[in-house]
C-alpha cells in the first residue's frame, strides 16, 4: 500500500546540502550556538539583516553574513532524471518494505558527494537517501530509482504524489517582499540569529518548506 501522508523533511539536505549553496541535509550542533530553521515570507531587506514573517506569524530579524549562501530550486520532473546524477530523496519505508519517494532533489555536479549516504530522519520509518542513481525502471505506480553510496544502495519508488526539483543558484535580488525563504540559522545566547544559508522562491517556485 502506498504512502502519501507528507511529514516534514526539510532537515534533510538541506542542512547539509545548505541549498545550493544550500538543501537537505542534517542539521548540525554549531559551536557558535543553537542551529535553527526558519521558514516564512520575506518582509525586507535592510543592508544585512533579513526580516522574515514566519509561517506562525512571528516577525523575525535575521543577520546576514556578506557571504552567506542563497540558493533556489527549480521544478523537474522524473524524465529530468538520468543515470549518474547525484540525488537526495526523502522516503518513507511502508510495510511491505518498499521505500516510497517523498521528495528527490537533483545537485548541481558541484554538489556532487554532499551528504552521501543513507540515514534514518525524524519521522517514523522516514529516511534520507543521498546517493548516485545507478538504475531507473518501471514500477506499477511510477518509476524506481537504484541509489548507490559508498557503503551501499537503496531502490526508492518515486510515484506522482512525489515533489521533483533541481538546486539551483540565486542571490539577494531573490529577497523581496513576499517571496517565501527558509533560512537555516544559528541562534545565539542572546537570541539573536545569523543565516548560515538561505531557500528562496524564483520564478514563483517556493523553496522546500
Amino acid at each position: 500500500m502506498r504512502i502519501v501522508t507528507r511529514v516534514a523533511t526539510r532537515a534533510l539536505v538541506v542542512g547539509a546540502i545548505a541549498l545550493s549553496g544550500a538543501p537537505a541535509l542534517a542539521q548540525t550542533q554549531s559551536p557558535a550556538g543553537t542551529p535553527a530553521r526558519i521558514a516564512g515570507t520575506v518582509e525586507k531587506l535592510a543592508g544585512q539583516t533579513l526580516e522574515i514573517r514566519t509561517q506562525g506569524g512571528q516577525d523575525v530579524s535575521i543577520a546576514l553574513p556578506p557571504g552567506v549562501r542563497i540558493g533556489a530550486v527549480a521544478n523537474r520532473t522524473l524524465a529530468d532524471i538520468k543515470p549518474g546524477d547525484f540525488v537526495g530523496s526523502a522516503a518513507v519505508r511502508d510495510m511491505h518494505g518498499v521505500l516510497h519517494a517523498q521528495e528527490v532533489h537533483i545537485f548541481p555536479e558541484s554538489m556532487r558527494g554532499t551528504g552521501e549516504g543513507h540515514r534514518p530522519m525524524a519521522g517514523p520509518e522516514q529516511s534520507m537517501t543521498n546517493a548516485v542513481v545507478t538504475g531507473i525502471a518501471g514500477a506499477p505506480e511510477g518509476h524506481v530509482l537504484t541509489l548507490k553510496y559508498q557503503s551501499g544502495e537503496q531502490k526508492i519508488e518515486v510515484g506522482s504524489e512525489a515533489r521533483i526539483v533541481a538546486l539551483v543558484p540565486g542571490d539577494r535580488s531573490l529577497l523581496k517582499p513576499g517571496a517565501a525563504v527558509v533560512v537555516r540559522a544559528v541562534k545565539a545566547e542572546d537570541g539573536k540569529l545569523t543565516a548560515r544559508s538561505v531557500q528562496a522562491e524564483k520564478d514563483g517556485v517556493k523553496p522546500l518548506m
